[in-house]
């Protein structure tokens, strides 16, 4: 199968930077795999930043540019991972008039909501899920501009209501069950978006359990309001089991700054690094304000039988069953937290349980040989849906 990738890098690498590789790799040992994509590195000049903004709600540069491209190459199937703010959904005009099937990752909520996580002063805020996004511009959003605000608010109410996302994608894929609600709550296709968890590599080839030398708590992630830092640095108090800390974020400050002998700061680690931080670690901690999306450590943690103890709302509830692969603690709710850490930490035989039981649902549902079957499965039947 000839599958090409569309991608808009961001100037810091994220998530769905690390999926997109991911999911390259999987693919290309069979497949015919090739990569479309353009970088926010691209803007560097006042013109430049005007000239995204422009383009935003429909790139006609983009779009010829791709049409070309297209014509040229003429992949079986392309699959859109991010398109802002570069490429703009133009490019899904491009596949419809090139008669090519098209599939997009929907990684997080922009295309709903120009605050991209559903979430507004610290909040969780749905108002453009239930109405409009116009809302947005007023409290300027996007970086605290009125005019890049404005312009997502337009990206987001035009694709709305030309119905873009009834007609110019096949196949959505959603990376939860809940994610995959919300989009529909908002207008989506129902009949179009699929589920499909995201993955990684079995870092213990097949083994069931995975051997732990424990003793501290773990949190990997980006060091910032919408993480649930502050919650979770507020929650430690006299916990005497030591927090191990990983990552960088405007919060970094705080969290070098603390005086709690009992937190060590890590900051950033190689991969390699993190996942045997994760093995030896007796559980995870992710305390996020927001809904995630399909967070990469918790398919890391889950692959190093690991349990988790995440934020009762969103994909993480969903993702982690409380007293099987982890606990639920009130989100924000920093006594609700500190509950649950002590729990988890006078109970390590339950504990171990559940990282046993979470290293299971890893080799059940996130291996790549999973994936790769989902995945060619979408890729299949978006075909067969076009030629009709």
């Amino acid at each position: 199968m000839k599958i090409l990738f569309v991608h808009n890098y961001y100037q810091i690498p994220g998530g769905e930077d690390a999926v997109l590789k991911q999911e390259m790799d999987l693919l290309s040992i069979d497949n015919d795999v090739t990569e479309y994509s353009i970088s926010n590195h691209n803007i560097s000049s006042v013109f430049d930043k005007i000239w995204a903004i422009v383009g935003v709600v429909f790139s006609y540069q983009s779009y010829r540019d791709f049409i070309r491209y297209l014509a040229s190459n003429k992949p079986d199937v392309v699959h859109v991972h991010n398109y802002f703010p570069l490429l703009s959904p133009a490019v899904f005009y491009a596949c419809h008039k090139m008669n090519i099937p098209v599939v997009h990752t929907l990684h997080n909520y922009r295309a709903v909501c120009p605050t991209a996580l559903l979430m507004h002063k610290d909040q969780i805020n749905e108002s453009s899920v239930s109405g409009s996004a116009w809302w947005t511009v007023k409290e300027r959003v996007y970086k605290n501009s009125l005019l890049g605000s404005f312009a997502l608010a337009a990206m987001v109410e035009f694709h709305k209501k030309i119905g873009t996302w009834q007609s110019k994608v096949s196949c959505f894929i959603a990376l939860t069950d809940f994610a995959k609600d919300k989009y529909i709550e908002s207008g989506w296709p129902e009949d179009k978006v699929i589920v499909k968890p995201n993955f990684i590599e079995d870092p213990f080839d097949g083994l069931e359990e995975v051997p732990k030398t424990g003793g501290y708590a773990l949190f990997v992630g980006r060091l910032s309001a919408e993480k649930g830092v502050d919650v979770l640095l507020d929650a430690w108090g006299d916990i005497k089991t030591p927090l191990k800390i990983i990552g960088e974020g405007p919060l970094q400050d705080r969290v070098v700054s603390n005086n709690n002998k009992n937190i060590n700061y890590l900051g950033l680690k190689k991969k390699p690094e993190v996942l045997e931080l994760m093995q030896n670690a007796d559980f995870i901690i992710m305390p996020s304000l927001w809904y995630e999306g399909f967070p990469m450590v918790l398919v890391e943690s889950f692959a190093c039988g690991t349990p988790a103890l995440v934020s009762d709302i969103g994909s993480m509830q969903e993702i982690v069953t409380p007293l099987q692969t982890g606990l639920h603690f009130s989100a924000g709710d920093v006594q609700s937290l500190r509950l649950k850490v002590e729990w988890m930490i006078d109970n390590p035989t339950e504990a171990k349980t559940m990282g046993n039981n979470a290293r299971l649902e890893y080799l059940n549902k996130y291996t790549s040989k999973i994936n790769k079957a989902c995945l060619l499965n979408i890729y299949s039947n978006s075909i067969k849906e076009n030629i009709k």
